[in-house]
């Protein structure tokens, strides 16, 4: 024991023989001094925990934490306090890593320990979000949803889905040469297609095909339940049990409606699949038949919620940070040509005009590569990561960890250091040499860390590099221009949230010549045939 507190623990006894006669006074002392025990053992321990700004009583750093774009302020504060720093919001403990090197100790080293989720009360587990594979605490059912997913997204299988994918490129690509307006809502559409048919081998039907806009709704729901500071209930968890109908108290109807649209999601694409399998077996190809292929009616009731749930995850997690990327790339070109057209000349150099680029022309084409990997560093679509939870009381680096700590990863910081990435909010693709392996650097953070990196990064990497490549080879991305006829070149303002994208992102797609476009509309209609 230390000698202070062997000092007082040693009082305390001493001065309850002397009170033998006055109980309830001494149990009253009793109990101060226990208290007071315990604030000097915390102070002691305190010494050993990360540092971390000024903690008021009680709230701690809740008011310092900015609302929107809190990850530049961890940032910021990185440089003063170090690349792991704690945060008290409340009483929760708040880990910030803005170092990757301490990212892949911790979160990757020691998964064991730190690929368990925080307890979200509100917006996610009341409003039914709870056992999606995203926020599934890490254990054997979080294990049997990401062995699913894994596998159907897994390099061996994923060039299956190639065809796919190309052909969702180039009709993306048209409709965007059709309707410059239409960058944010095409975008939306076809990579929803995309993975509504990997996942269910469902066709989208247009922008109003239901199983798309339900899909678009639960995100939507998600987003807005994920609002920092939006709900009450996240501090306080005993307002989850109000009733809906009490008058100024929305968060219980709003988690209603969420759990509808979610039981929605969950079941309609499954039940189609589950109907279209039995007649036609070439719906196997999907992560969905794949799997009634293998199980068929030997699923149980649990295994089906854990699979719906998995399934869904899949569109939420896909969909929009494959659109923030999109926007990301497109705002590049704008506000950086010279890049566009570096890319562009290896595109004519590599594969020609005569033809459209492939997923696996990848390899051929290191600074394209080298364009989708910037992009990814340049405006990460989820700077915070997905927070993580710690198991258990770790030690590292001569810092106590507390059990429970809430492990966010700046990933923003880390991918914005100054002595890794010169220059970091200039879009440099050239900055990776071409090579492999630096820019594997970048994804090992931006797709996130351990036994909870996302499991879909070879969808994201062929969907995105299709995407590019289309765009490139077809078109120059210009800005648009005002009624002087003078460019009007977007800023780099970004939505604030887990996931981001920049704001009003305005272009015109020009063709680089007839023939491209020729080329373009010709393989979209023999896709449709």
């Amino acid at each position: 024991m230390h000698p202070v507190l062997a000092q007082a623990a040693s009082g305390v006894l001493s001065f309850e023989l002397r009170l033998g006669q006055s109980s309830a006074l001494t149990i009253c002392i009793l109990a101060l001094l226990t208290f007071v025990l315990r604030e000097i053992v915390l102070y002691f321990t305190r010494h050993s925990m990360p540092p971390g700004p000024f903690r008021w009583p009680v709230i701690g750093n809740a008011l310092q934490i900015p609302q929107d774009h809190p990850w530049v302020k961890y940032t910021e504060w990185a440089k003063m306090y170090g690349p792991l720093m704690q945060l008290d919001v409340l009483g929760q403990h708040m880990l910030v890593i803005t170092s990757a090197q301490t990212a892949r100790d911790l979160m990757e080293k020691r998964s064991s320990i730190y690929s368990d989720r925080p307890h979200l009360v509100s917006s996610l587990r009341v409003a039914g979000f709870g056992d999606t594979l995203i926020l599934q605490n890490y254990g054997e059912e979080f294990r049997y949803q990401r062995k699913l997913v894994s596998h159907s997204f897994s390099p061996s299988v994923i060039h299956r889905y190639y065809d796919l994918q190309e052909a969702a490129a180039r009709r993306l690509v048209l409709a965007v040469l059709e309707d410059p307006d239409s960058l944010g809502s095409s975008t939306r559409l076809h990579i929803a297609s995309i993975i509504l048919r990997m996942t269910y081998g469902y066709t989208v039907k247009g922008v109003d095909d239901p199983l798309f806009t339900t899909g678009i709704a639960v995100i939507n729901g998600f987003s807005e339940a994920t609002r920092p500071g939006a709900w009450p209930v996240d501090f306080v968890p005993i307002l989850q049990y109000v009733p809906h109908w009490v008058p100024g108290f929305v968060f219980t109807k709003k988690a209603r409606e969420w759990r509808g649209v979610l039981e929605r999601a969950l079941w309609a694409p499954y039940y189609w699949c589950k109907e279209n399998y039995a007649r036609d077996a070439a719906h196997g190809l999907c992560l969905c038949g794949s799997i009634l292929a293998a199980e068929g009616s030997q699923l149980s009731s649990d295994q089906e919620w854990l699979f719906v749930n998995a399934a869904v995850t899949v569109m939420g997690g896909g969909l929009d940070t494959n659109i923030s990327t999109i926007l990301s790339f497109v705002l590049a070109m704008l506000r950086f040509p010279e890049v566009q057209k570096k890319a562009q000349a290896e595109i004519d150099a590599v594969i020609g005009t005569n033809r459209l680029p492939l997923i696996s022309d990848r390899h051929s084409l290191p600074y394209v590569r080298s364009v989708v990997t910037e992009v990814y560093r340049w405006i990460p679509a989820v700077p915070l990561g997905i927070p993580h939870a710690l198991r258990q009381d770790d030690h590292y680096d001569g810092l106590f960890l507390s059990k429970g700590s809430v492990v966010v990863p700046n990933v923003w910081g880390m991918l914005h250091d100054p002595s890794i990435y010169p220059a970091p909010h200039e879009f440099k693709p050239e900055r990776y040499g071409g090579l492999d392996a630096e820019m594997t650097k970048v994804t090992d953070i931006a797709f996130g860390f351990g036994r909870r990196a996302c499991p879909g990064f070879y969808f994201a990497e062929g969907t995105i590099f299709a995407i590019v490549a289309t765009v490139l080879a077809i078109c120059d991305v210009v800005p648009t221009v005002d009624e002087h006829g003078r460019e009007v070149i977007p800023e780099v303002s970004l939505t604030s949230g887990a996931i981001v994208s920049p704001e009003n992102v305005k272009c015109t797609f020009r063709p680089r010549s007839g023939r491209v476009k020729d080329i373009l509309v010709e393989a979209v209609e023999t896709e449709q045939e």
